[in-house]
């Protein structure tokens, strides 16, 4: 009889198991791999990406140095190549290769820049960054970079300048001469220079630091240091700092002539006064010729005169214009200024040729306001020579602009009472924006150290918006300096 071998079933359940075990290592190990792959994956994407916005912020970086070195060249270096002729007249795209140090190149980057609109300092700059190994692989970074106005600064002085008791002034303050301030300063307050001699006849001291203050107690004389003085210099002071270039407007103003002429409103020599401008405060504004102004004669020891900025009679009728397309007025004369701006950029210009060497002035008598002050008005007074308050000026007087007087001073001529008992003392006065004056300025006038003429209280408020958000054409100093840096998705708005 023959014998069948039979397998145990102990031994078939074993080799069933290590079937499955088996089939499952297998699979798993497959996934484990798979991860592994894709997790190697993952990681040449991110270092891609990484490499991608290093690219990218090179690209900004290196925009904002051919900013530095050609400040209005917005088409990197074309002549204007490469830009939409229709706002906001976007220029590129311009690309260039991205080198590792040894100097392969390793990537790319592509700009598209978008110069400065109207009322503006500020360039927009696009870059897209990406290696040459993941070309598909891409980073979009936004960056704005601005150029501060001359309105950064509450008031700018190129000579010795004295803020009285009774001023109070709410922005930086500088001056390339030497600072007595005897109000509340709630910034920061700077001169060029280390010391000067204050020569006002009230002095404290005679030799003095380039920033001080004669509010009891006094500073004292140098090398004596100084204390903090918080109760008026409430942000700090600080002296010597770099000067200011008030030389460098006259080349401002010729370009701006050019402007006015070209797409704005250019106001020829009026062969009278000059011209009365007024903003209508609905995008109009009106303009008439001035026959004649006033002036005033006094005895003191010595017979005085002073204009006093008054118009006695008009030449011929208003005319009704809309605001310029580029907000540029130009007045090739004197120019007496007053009205509402609503929600525009302008700026207003009185200069006469030879434009290096002649003089023109600015007249304010009544308010010049801002229908809102939210950033989306900006008004520049430029005068050549003054900017004037006149003698029959507002009590309360009002006036929202950046004011930059080339040559002469902003302030109030001293009238004493022999011009109008009623007139010749007022009562506040209030900037809302920035002062600019090559000599001292002044709206308040002491007689032997006692308030005798003009403004008795004096409030100058800086207007945060006119430092990258300037009127049209006003002058800027300085580099480009960063304002914001965002990444963007590709067709995101910027």
């Amino acid at each position: 009889m023959q014998k069948i071998n039979q397998t145990k079933p102990e031994e078939g359940s074993l080799l069933i198991s290590t079937l499955v075990f088996t089939s499952l290592f297998i699979v798993m190990a497959g996934g484990l791999l798979g991860i592994i792959a894709q997790q190697k994956k993952l990681s040449f994407v991110r270092i891609a990406r990484l490499h991608a916005l290093e690219i990218a912020e090179a690209g900004a970086n290196y925009y904002k140095w051919h900013l530095d070195n050609f400040p209005d060249d917005y088409s990197d270096g074309t002549g204007g190549m490469g830009c939409d002729p229709n706002p906001p007249y976007t220029c590129g795209p311009f690309t260039h290769d991205y080198e590792d140090p040894s100097g392969n190149i390793i990537g790319r980057f592509e700009l598209h820049i978008t110069p400065p609109p109207t009322g503006s300092s500020i360039v927009k700059i696009k870059s897209t960054g990406w290696t040459l190994q993941e070309p598909d692989i891409t980073r979009n970074i936004a960056v704005r970079y601005g150029r501060a106005s001359w309105a950064q600064f509450s008031v700018v002085s190129n000579s010795n300048i004295r803020f009285g008791a009774g001023t109070e002034v709410h922005g930086s303050l500088h001056s390339n001469g030497g600072i007595r301030f005897d109000g509340v300063a709630y910034n920061e307050v700077t001169s060029a220079l280390e010391t000067y001699e204050d020569t006002d006849s009230d002095a404290c001291t005679g030799n003095s630091w380039g920033v001080h203050t004669c509010l009891d107690p006094a500073d004292p004389e140098p090398p004596a240091t100084t204390t903090e003085r918080l109760d008026v210099f409430t942000a700090g002071r600080k002296y010597p700092v770099p000067n200011v270039d008030f030389d460098s407007i006259s080349a401002d103003l010729s370009q701006m002539q050019a402007d006015a002429d070209a797409n704005g409103l250019l106001l020829k020599k009026s062969n009278r006064q000059g011209w009365h401008i007024q903003f209508l405060g609905n995008g109009q504004l009106q303009y008439r010729k001035v026959r004649s102004t006033g002036s005033c004669t006094w005895w003191n020891g010595a017979w005085y005169s002073a204009p006093r900025g008054d118009i006695t009679q008009y030449q011929d009728n208003w005319t009704i214009t809309s605001l310029p397309n580029n907000g540029i007025i130009f007045v090739e004369d004197n120019a007496w200024v007053d009205g509402v701006l609503n929600a525009n950029f302008i700026t207003v210009v009185a200069a006469k040729e030879p434009l290096a060497s002649e003089n023109a002035d600015i007249w304010i008598n009544n308010d010049i306001l801002y229908s809102a002050k939210d950033g989306t008005s900006a008004l520049g007074l430029i005068a050549q020579n003054n900017i004037n308050i006149g003698l029959y000026s507002e009590d309360d007087l009002e006036i929202n602009a950046a004011l930059l007087a080339q040559k002469g001073r902003v302030g109030r001529f001293y009238y004493p009472s022999d011009c109008s008992t009623t007139y010749y003392k007022r009562d506040a006065i209030t900037v809302y924006g920035s002062i600019g004056t090559a000599n001292r300025y002044g709206f308040s006038w002491g007689c032997e150290g006692v308030y005798c003429s003009g403004y008795n209280n004096r409030n100058i408020t800086f207007d945060a918006n006119l430092t990258y958000s300037p009127p049209p054409s006003f002058p800027s100093s300085g580099e480009y300096t960063f304002i914001s840096w965002e990444e963007i998705l590709e067709g995101e708005s910027y």
